[in-house]
């Protein structure tokens, strides 16, 4: 009787799909995720548009870092959704005023 190769069990784990812990990863990718929808939610009002702007600006550049070292499938997807809503919200607060509207020049 051939044995066949076991997953490891990770119905309980939401983050890590390998079993083994990652914290780092899981940090970068849940602060991705909260500056993501800080900045999108913020950038449908005009006048937090140095919030949404610099939000989303942190949010891209840490989720880039995060998708550099991310090690799980799942890990990439919400870095991609808090890249998307972070870009969005940028990109919306930069329409608005942008990173430094109204408090130089």
């Amino acid at each position: 009787m051939a044995q066949q190769a076991l997953r490891p069990n990770t119905a309980g784990s939401l983050l890590a799909t390998d079993g083994k812990p990652h914290p780092l990863q899981d940090t970068l990718m849940a602060v991705t995720l909260v500056l993501g929808v800080l900045a999108f939610v913020t950038g449908f009002f005009s006048g937090l548009h140095l919030v949404s702007s610099w939000a989303g600006l942190v949010g891209l550049f840490v989720g880039a870092y995060g998708q550099w070292v991310s090690i799980t499938t799942r890990q990439r997807f919400g870095m991609v959704l808090g890249l998307g809503a972070s870009g969005v919200g940028f990109m919306l607060g930069m329409a608005n005023g942008g990173l430094f509207g109204g408090l130089i020049g």
